[in-house]
């Protein structure tokens, strides 16, 4: 973490995981080959339905943490992506997001305006 992340005391922050989780998805986006920045090219944007995260144990300024990112649950309007944060070799977060698809401010079916995109996401 870095030190503007942390409260007074040291600890970080409970927001910045939100953030930490916001770039994992988007990097794990990008690696499967759909980025964000591709859907919203292409008319489609994904905003955020919920999030829920555990706390588990905090982390403070030079901590590391690792993210696996996978998915919990796909539906065609739906994505609930799940988190696992580890500092150490410690579990510190786990949480889970769950995002919809719009296109001109209308709910969409992932599954027929990116079919390939839909059917990648189902074998994971």
């Amino acid at each position: 973490m870095k030190y503007y992340e942390c409260d007074r005391m040291g600890i970080t922050h409970h927001s910045n995981y939100i953030r930490i989780m916001e770039e994992a998805r988007v990097d794990w986006m990008d690696q499967l080959g759909y980025g964000f920045d591709r859907m919203e090219a292409e008319g489609v944007v994904s905003p955020v339905v919920s999030v829920d995260c555990r706390y588990r144990h905090s982390t403070t300024f030079k901590d590391l943490i690792e993210v696996a990112v996978s998915v919990a649950e796909t539906t065609p309007l739906k994505i609930v992506f799940a988190y696992t944060m580890s500092c150490a070799g410690k579990v510190v977060c786990t949480a889970t997001s769950t995002h919809c698809f719009l296109e001109g401010g209308r709910p969409v079916s992932l599954e027929r305006r990116f079919p390939e995109l839909f059917a990648a996401i189902k074998t994971l």
